[in-house]
């Protein structure tokens, strides 16, 4: 017999709840393993350089490598997702990036490098978008805003991986240490893979109904198995737009990510004259405060709403960049550091799974795409400014790109329906009734109407049934 909602409408039977626990358990863990891989390849880059024998830019055209493979397969990735689902993409990704880590120190000249790690930035694209999906149904089926703490796990699992690759630099070579490196991920893979595998697909009804009120498709678009007719439907025009919205959002995190990386400490050195020491724990602290606010990312947004942490991430992260980037003083700058970290922690996340929830995995293969190509432009555009007016001035930039995402995420809070995951007065079933409405109207291609107070549900036919969940960011 189906279970039902609060609603009293019948939903799909899904997995039980020890089940979804295994499942986010298994998926926290390839969250982790990314960002534990693709940090023990970064702190071996000067050895590999070194190896290698090549000049600075031979150097960076070979790191090139890692972006168009990433950039070039995040959207087949979501393709793949659509036809073979996100948990086996998932787990296929994350052997391939485990296999392909140990390619860089087998190479002795730069374009040897530079192919090898086009292999390494397809593995890393691929298992970005896969699990990001993955993360998406699962949201939907815990009805609760988790997705945070995916992204913790990810910036955790950097952390773990930068602090074991630098102990071990000086006792390993990177041959060693990146072949290390594929045999854990290889177990890690072996590991939690059965558990994304053997978890029956979450007959999720937010998925569903996500697809199936914003870009009309049929019964299913929004599901684990998503094969068939649906694996090749296109997003119609107007889901298009909303989700590159969402996408320009991710790429203004991620273009400070990005600049902060890679520019942070040269600030702090060169314009406040820290000591090197102290300027190289600017990033690091950044990176902490992200971590920290992707931890607490779920009680957040349980209590404000997808729509209030955009804002509110955008505009605090401003604020914080503007002190980095203009305060006299070394210890102002780094204040002004973490509370950019803080502000910026849950943005990205947020714009992922609400482009996922729109339209699946190729939502999360296009807003993925658009914020790694933040992340891309960041580090050089700061460069060109601070040739033409001052470093300082150049990081401002990314104060003026965070205030532009909280700005979008406000604009775009009626065009993404209302929130899921939430409860309270605000997100209980009059919401859902509020959507299933709203879902009607974009359907028909309207704009969704205020509505009036709700009434009491007459009826449970098949369009109540399909649009009943909250899903979306009103």
């Amino acid at each position: 017999m189906p279970l039902i909602n609060k609603l009293g409408t019948a939903v799909p039977p899904g997995p039980a709840p020890a089940a979804l626990t295994r499942l986010r358990t298994a998926l926290t863990v390839f969250f982790a393993l990314d960002g534990f891989l693709f940090a023990g390849w970064v702190v071996r880059i000067p050895a590999i350089k070194q190896q290698t024998g090549a000049s600075a830019s031979d150097l960076g055209l070979a790191l090139l490598g890692v972006s168009a493979g990433a950039v070039v397969t995040m959207t087949l990735t979501g393709r793949l997702c659509r036809r073979f689902g996100s948990r086996p993409m998932t787990v296929a990704s994350g052997a391939l990036l485990s296999l392909s880590i140990a390619l860089p120190p087998l190479t002795h000249s730069a374009l040897a490098l530079g192919l090898v790690l086009l292999v390494f930035g397809t593995a890393y694209g691929a298992i970005n978008v896969a699990m990001n999906s993955a993360a998406v149904d699962l949201v939907a089926a815990l009805r609760r805003p988790v997705m945070p703490s995916f992204h913790a796990a990810f910036s955790l699992g950097g952390m773990l991986g930068a602090g074991l690759g630098g102990l071990v630099a000086g006792g390993l070579s990177p041959a060693a240490h990146l072949t290390a490196l594929t045999g854990a991920g290889l177990l890690v893979t072996a590991a939690a893979g059965p558990a994304l595998l053997r978890t029956p697909p979450q007959a999720a009804p937010e998925a569903t109904a996500a697809m199936d009120t914003y870009t009309g498709a049929g019964a299913g678009a929004g599901t684990e198995t998503p094969t068939g007719a649906n694996a090749s439907r296109r997003m119609p025009p107007r889901t298009r737009r909303i989700v590159i919205l969402f996408g320009v959002i991710a790429l203004c995190t991620a273009y400070g990510e990005g600049a902060l990386a890679d520019w942070g400490a040269l600030h702090l050195e060169q314009d406040l004259h820290a000591h090197p020491g102290l300027a190289a724990a600017g990033y690091s602290l950044f990176a902490l405060a992200m971590t920290a606010g992707r931890l607490c990312g779920t009680a957040l947004l349980e209590r404000l709403g997808q729509t209030r942490t955009l804002v509110a991430g955008g505009a605090t992260a401003a604020a914080g960049m503007l002190l980095g980037a203009l305060a006299p003083t070394v210890w102002a700058a780094l204040l002004g550091f973490a509370v950019t970290g803080l502000g910026l922690a849950n943005i990205f996340p947020v714009a992922v799974d609400r482009a996922g929830a729109l339209a699946g995995p190729a939502g999360v293969a296009a807003a993925s795409t658009l914020g790694y190509g933040g992340m891309l432009l960041g580090p050089p555009a700061i460069g060109f400014l601070a040739d033409w007016f001052s470093l300082p001035t150049a990081l401002t930039t990314v104060a003026a790109l965070a205030a532009a995402a909280a700005v979008i995420g406000y604009g775009s809070r009626r065009l993404s329906g209302p929130e899921r995951g939430l409860s309270g007065p605000e997100h209980g079933p009059g919401s859902m009734r509020r959507q299933a409405r709203t879902g009607q109207e974009f359907r028909h291609g309207a704009e969704p109407r205020r509505p009036r107070e709700p009434r009491a549900l007459a009826s449970t036919d098949h369009r109540s049934q399909v649009a009943q969940s909250p899903h979306g960011d009103g």
